[in-house]
């Protein structure tokens, strides 16, 4: 069994212990505080229908947070010690009965048409409550929390470090579970979970904050009042989405162009960008930077629409070395017309340069490119097409670039990512 089989395994073993024990506890000792559990509840199971689905691009290997209302509704009921002025009673183990019970109702309609549930989330969501209740509800309810630190602006100020902490605890979690799915390096993974923090992650924590000060001093009417913010910040990062989604089709569209006109073979283009976001992620890109060398790779052959006589199977890789330079300056050229990040078309103009004059994606994009040209279809020409590679190495394929490569192969291509 491979190690990130184990690691799956136990995390998802350890989330369906505590589910066990959570609801065994609460039906055998009964709900506490009934209203609060159900408007809680109810909160969570709303935020995970408002859930969103969009599919990541190649830089955003997760969705990140996909429902933050439901995480914010969890994390504000693990750390609620008052309501109203009024101590709560629930303990840690029903505070996980009772994420977990609105979450799975929350995701019945997605798994009605056939969009959930993500294993991986649900477990992911269970540990960092448990850890936030933990770390909570046993201070609290002893008194040491408000004795210590009284009812102001250092109470205040522990929740919002515990919840920092839980989500930096989250982000550790998740790239540890990428990376034993994906196999890619854990270092990017998990700088890729930070910087989410900073996005809507930040949005999550803050109201989770708000929303456990808010009911301890109204109640439970604050609830609705302080969502109110987090959905409007969640109605913003969809309608970014959908425009990054039709951005990355437009040019998906485009990088066919040079299929329908016959200048490169069926899936070339496509077979490049996913072969080279592996090579990327192994060589330790993230983030923006593997979305640059996602679409510098789907719009690497644009220039040869400028040839009168297509390549034959379009592998430029053939070519003398100025014919390459002269179509990836003219594909460059195409390229800064079409509104994508200036450093898209810098790959692009520079693909064809010695690689030690090209920037780390170029090297990437030239070396796959070579690859999927002189590879076929055939086990031998896959081999063939690496030695060739290798004899390469001194002026046109960095080293470090075409063993990445191999190792990518030798795993078997390119990894799926599970859907956040």
């Amino acid at each position: 069994m491979r190690p990130g089989a184990v690691t799956v395994g136990a995390v998802h073993g350890t989330a369906l212990v505590l589910t066990v024990a959570g609801f065994a506890s609460t039906l055998w000792h009964g709900i506490d505080e009934p209203g609060h559990a159900l408007a809680f509840g109810v909160l969570i199971a709303l935020g995970e229908l408002a859930r969103w689905g969009a599919p990541p691009v190649l830089g955003e290997l997760r969705g990140r947070e996909p429902a933050p209302i439901a995480a914010a509704g969890a994390l504000a009921y693990a750390l609620l010690g008052e309501s109203a002025g009024r101590i709560t009673t629930h303990g840690v183990l029903q505070i996980i009965a009772v994420v977990v019970a609105a979450g799975l109702a929350g995701i019945v309609p997605h798994i009605a048409r056939g969009k959930g549930p993500d294993l991986d989330h649900l477990a992911r969501r269970i540990l960092t409550v448990a850890f936030a209740a933990l770390c909570f509800q046993p201070l609290y309810n002893s008194g040491g929390l408000t004795q210590y630190l009284g009812q102001g602006p250092s109470y205040a100020l522990y929740l919002l470090l515990l919840l920092v902490l839980t989500a930096l605890c989250d982000a550790v979690l998740g790239a540890l579970m990428l990376r034993a799915r994906t196999r890619y390096p854990y270092g990017p993974l998990l700088r890729d979970e930070l910087r989410a923090l900073l996005g809507i992650g930040s949005a999550v924590c803050a109201t989770g904050t708000v929303i456990a000060l808010g009911v301890a001093a109204a109640g439970l009417w604050a609830l609705p009042v302080f969502c109110v913010p987090l959905l409007l910040t969640q109605v913003s990062f969809r309608r970014y989405a959908a425009v990054r989604t039709t951005n990355r089709q437009t040019i998906a569209s485009l990088a066919r162009a040079t299929e329908i006109a016959g200048y490169t073979a069926p899936g070339h283009a496509h077979r490049v960008a996913a072969l080279s976001g592996a090579v990327g992620r192994e060589l330790g890109l993230s983030g923006s930077e593997l979305a640059v060398l996602e679409y510098a790779a789907l719009m690497h052959d644009i220039g040869q629409l400028s040839l009168v006589d297509p390549v034959p199977e379009g592998a430029t890789a053939l070519l003398p070395a100025e014919e390459q330079r002269r179509i990836a300056l003219l594909g460059g050229a195409v390229v800064r017309q079409t509104g994508v990040p200036a450093a898209v078309a810098v790959v692009v103009e520079r693909q064809a340069d010695p690689y030690r004059d090209q920037p780390l994606p170029a090297r990437i994009v030239r070396t796959v490119n070579a690859y999927d040209d002189l590879a076929g279809d055939s086990a031998g020409g896959a081999l063939a097409a690496l030695e060739r590679l290798r004899l390469s190495t001194a002026r046109d394929h960095q080293p470090k670039v075409v063993e990445t490569l191999a190792r990518v192969l030798a795993r078997g291509g390119v990894t799926p990512v599970p859907p956040g």
